[in-house]
């Protein structure tokens, strides 16, 4: 019998039940792609993370959904980070990954976790039909980098929107999603925004850490800073310190232990 360690993580909030969950399997060897697949279908999470440890503080990580290994998770990686600094008696303040989208690092930065991340700049786009019919308001712009942004007029446009999944799913997105983010009127919140993946078991993503390496260099540009107070308004909601740093962006959050336990595999 083989047996894998699992955790199940709250990242990007302060309290249980908050920001997005995280299903994190450290391994000593890695394992055949379809068993990783079959483990992240039955954990039915937006991702399961697993990570193997090359060297002192070196680790090879991966994130796969219920149907696909992904290039780049934020909320997974933060959770993996978590679980190497708070339950394997990591020493230092620092962890560095090698994954599918290069070097990532994650470091304490008082009681958060500071993500190290590519920037992904989006360029002016064409709304596809497809997702034009799947919402109910129209953006004023629409950009796009490995995801579709949809840019609306304020925060109360984001909270209002409706996504049609009988639309959506239509949609192939091969892989990405569709963020839509404003400018948000409220003391302390620079902008806002949802992530929807058509298709995919988790339609709307909690808090997702990846959509934020494109809209920090969007709304870099567009408010003509660096330094951002984000959040994510999905049922659960999340929160998120950022900064671009050139090629770079930072991002940090808050994280939470739900569970952990043992799977058993016959």
């Amino acid at each position: 019998m083989t047996t894998i360690d699992i955790y199940q993580i709250d990242a990007f909030t302060n309290h249980l039940f908050g920001g997005n969950p995280a299903a994190v399997c450290p391994l000593k060897e890695w394992l055949p792609d379809e068993l990783l697949l079959n483990i992240a279908k039955e954990n039915n999470l937006a991702e399961t993370a697993y990570f193997v440890q090359q060297s002192e503080d070196r680790y090879h990580l991966r994130w796969f959904t219920p149907e696909i290994e992904i290039d780049l998770c934020g909320h997974a990686t933060l959770a993996s980070a978590f679980v190497i600094f708070n339950e394997l008696n990591f020493k230092g303040d620092e962890v560095h990954f090698d994954s599918m989208s290069g070097p990532l690092s994650v470091k304490k930065i008082g009681d958060q976790l500071e993500l190290n991340f590519p920037s992904r700049p989006p360029i002016p786009a064409g709304l596809p039909e497809g997702i034009r019919d799947g919402f109910n308001l129209a953006p004023l712009e629409v950009w796009k980098a490995r995801d579709y942004v949809l840019v609306y007029e304020n925060e109360e446009d984001i909270k209002a929107i409706r996504p049609d999944l009988s639309v959506l799913n239509q949609v192939n997105m091969d892989p990405g999603g569709i963020i839509v983010t404003a400018k948000s009127s409220r003391e302390g919140v620079d902008f806002v925004s949802r992530f929807f993946t058509p298709q995919a078991a988790v339609f709307e993503d909690p808090v997702t850490g990846s959509a934020h390496c494109t809209l920090v260099p969007f709304w870099a540009e567009r408010l003509n800073k660096s330094t951002f107070q984000a959040e994510q308004l999905s049922e659960r909601r999340g929160e998120l310190s950022c900064e671009l740093k050139g090629e770079r962006v930072a991002i940090r959050g808050s994280v939470v232990k739900y569970l952990q336990g043992t799977i058993a595999i016959k």
